[in-house]
């Protein structure tokens, strides 16, 4: 392989890096910073999950307990779980997957960076100070009146990394709408871009109500103004239509970005173009879209209106079906297809499999009756995570397991990967299917005691989340190890046809030496035949 002048080797000093304006050094700054914020969650996590082995309240206090999983679901929701596919993946390929130089807005681009540690910093110093016990939800009255934690420092570092994502959306707009090569129509865009515009369009519209109703908590809790706290004259009611107007939305940042990153993976180890390829883009618009009208499934004990409980039960039985055209068409790819089991697809597949269960278990939320039997226990819980642990967390950990050798230009431990996400996936399910029993049976969540019947099913939790941890250890390990040990790679080592493995690995500073043009569809992989053994090269895609 020729060698050439790579991004990662333009400028080594400190301040290089810090004040790059190259959106794949950005995402790399992105990507340490989500892992050191990742594993500060996880280390709460697992306070708590050694509270629960024994029924009784015997290693942290009840109030201790409430900090814990209030700065577990902060950190992880707000500086792991929204921002690890697109600003990591998202920044590093966008500009290379549709032929662009960088992002329209480099200097933002930073900015966003800054933004999102000044507002973990803010979070962090709460996690030093004490904690804040509201959960990560601050649901008022908690946290207007009753928390005696630092509720507004908390709020702010929520505040400030919503900049943060604000910023990143626009970017991905204006270059996906302005920086598109010469040849990349709308309908020759790659999956993940669309995931990673409807994501945006999520991004800009959503997160300033966040902000707003953050902002009020403040308002309330310094100068006693009475907007959600009945009390002084608030409505609590309020402030969950507000938060969750957001926040339901925000689950489709979280989860949009790794469908893109799925509907990458998959026909390229399958070798075959992705099956219904115009019906999965609409359907990545169809649930950002849909993701704004049905908040209210999640106040269906909260005293709202009947009849608003029954139309937002529908609207949530409707937006099921752009995700389930996304399974099927995922499933059809594969039927049929040479499948390669490496490291990435196995992480595909378990995402499939993973998503699909907490997909089921929220049609059964989103059912009045059923939701009132379980809601707030750990089967909301189990849903919650079967969603955002198995379906992100996999989908990241797949994304970066088959753009590894992109970014790095080296290769990892493919037999290493694939033990890795075994033991992801069962892990996940040790720790988590033991939650749809336990809500089942009743056990609220959020409790540091509970009655002694439930304690086995505590147990396989615990012990699922201690081979869960070994499984998001071992690839900082092995990972990190390749960047010096291991085989180079060559450009395109998953024969894949997407336009970033039409450049070098790792790129070099600009990405392309020329602005390439793009002359067919996406995923133009030969249909494997039954009398033929070897894997398809895939047709090029430029001129």
């Amino acid at each position: 392989m020729a060698t050439h002048q790579s991004y990662l080797s333009d400028g080594t000093t400190l301040r290089s890096w810090l004040m790059t304006l190259d959106h794949k050094r950005i995402a790399i700054l992105y990507m340490v910073s989500l892992t050191f914020f990742f594993f500060v969650g996880g280390a709460a996590a697992v306070l708590f999950r050694l509270e629960l082995i024994t029924p009784q309240g015997d290693l942290v206090s009840s109030d201790t307990y409430n900090r814990l999983f209030s700065i577990h679901g902060i950190i992880m929701v707000w500086f792991f779980l929204i921002p690890a596919v697109p600003n990591v993946l998202g920044n590093f390929l966008v500009p290379l997957m549709i032929g662009a130089r960088d992002l329209a807005f480099p200097r933002l681009n930073l900015a966003s960076w800054y933004l999102f540690m000044a507002g973990g910093l803010f979070t962090l110093y709460v996690v030093i100070a004490g904690g804040v016990d509201t959960g990560w939800t601050f649901y008022t009255p908690y946290s207007s009146t009753y928390a005696n934690s630092h509720v507004i420092l908390a709020a702010t570092g929520v505040f400030i990394t919503g900049f943060s994502s604000i910023l990143t959306g626009l970017n991905f707009i204006v270059t996906i709408h302005t920086m598109r090569c010469p040849g990349l129509k709308w309908f020759r865009l790659p999956l993940f871009i669309w995931s990673m515009y409807s994501t945006s369009l999520i991004m800009v519209l959503a997160t300033p109500i966040l902000a707003v109703t953050l902002a009020l908590v403040a308002v309330e809790r310094l100068l006693g103004v009475g907007i959600f706290d009945p009390g002084i004259g608030g409505d609590p009611l309020l402030f969950q239509h507000l938060f969750w107007f957001y926040s339901h939305p925000a689950v489709y940042i979280m989860i949009l970005p790794g469908m893109g990153v799925i509907s990458e993976i998959i026909p390229c180890f399958s070798r075959k173009p992705i099956f219904g390829y115009e019906f999965i883009a609409m359907a990545s618009l169809a649930i950002a879209i849909l993701g704004f009208l049905v908040w209210g499934h999640h106040m269906f004990v909260s005293g709202q209106s009947l009849y608003a409980g029954l139309f937002f039960s529908l609207l949530s039985m409707l937006v099921a079906v752009p995700s389930a055209v996304k399974v099927f068409n995922w499933t059809a790819t594969l039927y049929k297809g040479s499948i390669s089991l490496t490291t990435p697809m196995l992480y595909a597949l378990g995402f499939i499999g993973l998503f699909t269960m907490g997909g089921l278990t929220g049609i059964c939320l989103a059912t009045l009756a059923f939701d009132v039997h379980v809601h707030d226990t750990y089967f909301i819980i189990a849903h919650f995570h079967y969603i955002m642990v198995g379906g992100m967390v996999m989908a990241y950990l797949g994304g970066m397991h088959f753009w590894w050798p992109k970014i790095t230009g080296r290769m990892y431990s493919e037999w290493l990967g694939r033990i890795n996400a075994l033991i992801v996936f069962a892990g996940f399910n040790m720790t988590f299917f033991p939650q749809f029993i336990l809500g089942y049976l009743g056990n609220p969540r959020r409790y540091h005691t509970y009655p002694g019947e439930f304690q086995v099913f505590h147990i396989m939790s615990t012990l699922g989340a201690s081979i869960l941890g070994i499984g998001y250890l071992l690839p900082l390990f092995y990972l990190l190890w390749s960047l010096k040990y291991g085989k180079r790679a060559c450009d395109n080592p998953w024969d894949a046809t997407g336009l970033e493995w039409a450049t070098t690995s790792p790129p070099p500073a600009h990405n392309f030496r020329e602005t390439p043009v793009i002359r067919e569809p996406a995923y133009q992989y030969e249909t494997p035949h039954s009398d033929s053994k070897n894997k398809p090269n895939p047709k090029t895609r430029l001129t």
